[in-house]
């Protein structure tokens, strides 16, 4: 359930840096930028945020509308970040067990 983004990988003339264009925006016109993984995830800029530190290959994130540009950790490979805005709002995939409320 729920849609996959769309996603552009573009890579900068600026070694190091990427810009992922999607078919949606997240922010608005607003910016979001990130020196490290935030603590509040109030927003999809905060929620992709978190997600692409986790993987442990990013730097820097700023979310500008549609536009994700990430500074990348020296020797990392930005074809791995594509799949985690791919499946941003997806939280049903094929083959995942239902969890059931406890009592």
């Amino acid at each position: 359930m729920g849609q996959p983004v769309a996603v552009t990988l573009k890579r900068s003339a600026e070694p190091g840096r990427v810009r992922f264009e999607l078919n949606r925006s997240l922010t608005g016109q607003g910016h979001e930028s990130y020196d490290q993984s935030p603590q509040r995830t109030e927003t999809f800029g905060g929620v992709l945020a978190q997600r692409l530190f986790a993987t442990g290959l990013v730097q820097r994130v700023h979310v500008y509308s549609s536009v994700v540009t990430v500074d990348l950790v020296p020797g990392a490979d930005a074809d791995q970040l594509t799949p985690i805005l791919v499946d941003l709002y997806q939280y049903w995939k094929p083959g995942m067990e239902p969890s059931l409320p406890t009592a």
